[in-house]
């Protein structure tokens, strides 16, 4: 048994010497995950490390990492053949290029590939059991067409597009790591696939101001300060409930200001919190900070103690949605409205009071204006806005011309 593992030992395989001296490696789900219900179990991998390394890498401990963060792909065959897609996949999983990603968007892409490989064809196949050879382009286009559709009629042009898109990226991925085995020619490429999103409502001031009271009396306060500091300092969701922490709201080393932190662009905003003449410039939003209780390291966690562990926890994803979907409602807010539609609004709010391009994005955190204009969206009042200027520079300069 070797005394020291090389370079790329796959995490949870084991070596064993055996009573006839040769060594074989062994991999298993820990005790916890068994417990747990994990579906894999312990197995033997053979006595050749090269074998036995590229099965824990491609196969076991992507299906254990995909059970563990509790994925919606499937725990495919264990065996699943080389050559096929379900192995192409596996082999994505596992490369930095997917586990590198956040979770939220790990999980998002293995619900799409999980779309593709689980779709069956007319003779009962899984599309993953299929070998690579024979995914030609014209299988991709045919896949395609009927994954926009589900089985009850209801059109998801979106979520197949998005699963072409990942499917070619696994396919290119696997490749670089596989040459000889991958065909070179991607049939998820080139599919000329293209879906015009539709455009996130802008929640307004007004509105706003009655979703913190609903939020305030509903005694999910915390949910209150998350959609204002997600419509004042165009923070997002993800990083309100999981990254912004006391020590960046009014820092000791610099009291006048908060430190927002983009992790999606990886900016870091230092938003002044004073005007030069010592003027609050987030008055509504200093004003709620300044006075609530300091419950941990997070501004936002729940409202209400955990019964088991007695502190305020983080707010998970799925909850917080729940519950703003229930505050929305009582606060006679349409269903249209999403959180980040808070963001959204800030943006529109910010766009509309003149500000330009440059200082949009300082205060938002946006690299460039082609992405911030999917948030600063045009609205009425910037277009009339806009005539106003011309009007008038049209009426000044026919004036000088007189």
């Amino acid at each position: 048994m070797p005394r020291t593992k090389p370079v790329g030992w796959p995490k949870l395989m084991v070596a064993r010497r055996l009573k006839a001296g040769t060594v074989a490696y062994y991999w298993g789900p820990p005790t916890w995950a068994t417990k747990g219900g994990c579906p894999l179990t312990f197995e033997s991998l053979g006595a050749d490390y090269g074998e036995a390394k590229r099965r824990c890498d491609e196969i076991l401990n992507p299906q254990f990492d995909a059970w563990r963060t509790r994925s919606t792909a499937p725990i495919v065959d264990a065996a699943a053949k080389v050559g096929t897609f379900d192995w192409l996949t596996g082999i994505y999983r596992s490369s930095p290029k997917f586990t590198d990603r956040p979770t939220r968007t790990r999980k998002s892409y293995d619900a799409a590939l999980a779309l593709v490989a689980d779709y069956k064809m007319k003779d009962g196949r899984r599309f993953g059991s299929l070998a690579l050879a024979s995914i030609q382009p014209g299988v991709a286009d045919r896949l395609y067409d009927r994954l926009k559709t589900k089985a009850d009629g209801t059109a998801r042009v979106r979520t197949a597009i998005l699963a072409m898109t990942v499917c070619k990226r696994a396919w290119n991925v696997a490749r670089r790591d596989r040459p000889r085995e991958i065909p070179l020619d991607n049939p998820f490429a080139k599919m000329g696939l293209a879906y015009k999103a539709k455009a996130t409502r802008p929640v307004t001031h007004a509105e706003l101001v009655r979703f913190v009271a609903a939020a305030d009396k509903a005694g999910e306060g915390s949910i209150g300060t998350a959609a204002m500091i997600a419509f004042f300092w165009l923070q997002r969701q993800e990083d309100i409930l999981t990254r912004l922490a006391w020590t960046h709201y009014r820092p000791a080393d610099a009291p006048g200001i908060v430190r927002v932190f983009h992790h999606k662009t990886g900016e870091l905003v230092e938003v002044p919190l004073f005007d030069t003449d010592g003027t609050s410039l987030w008055p509504e939003m200093t004003a709620r900070l300044d006075a609530l209780p300091r419950r941990g390291t997070l501004i936002v966690t729940r409202d209400q103690l955990d019964r088991r562990r007695k502190v305020h926890l983080p707010w998970q994803p799925d909850y917080f949605r729940h519950q703003v979907a229930e505050i929305r409602e009582a606060a006679g807010i349409d269903a249209e409205v999403k959180f980040m539609g808070l963001r959204h609004g800030g943006n529109v709010e910010g766009a509309e009071a003149g500000l330009t391009d440059a200082q949009l994005r300082a205060l938002s955190g946006h690299l460039t204006t082609a992405a911030l204009l999917r948030y600063a969206q045009t609205t009425a009042a910037q277009r009339r806005e806009g005539a106003r200027k011309r009007l008038e520079a049209r009426t000044k300069r026919e004036g000088l011309s007189k």
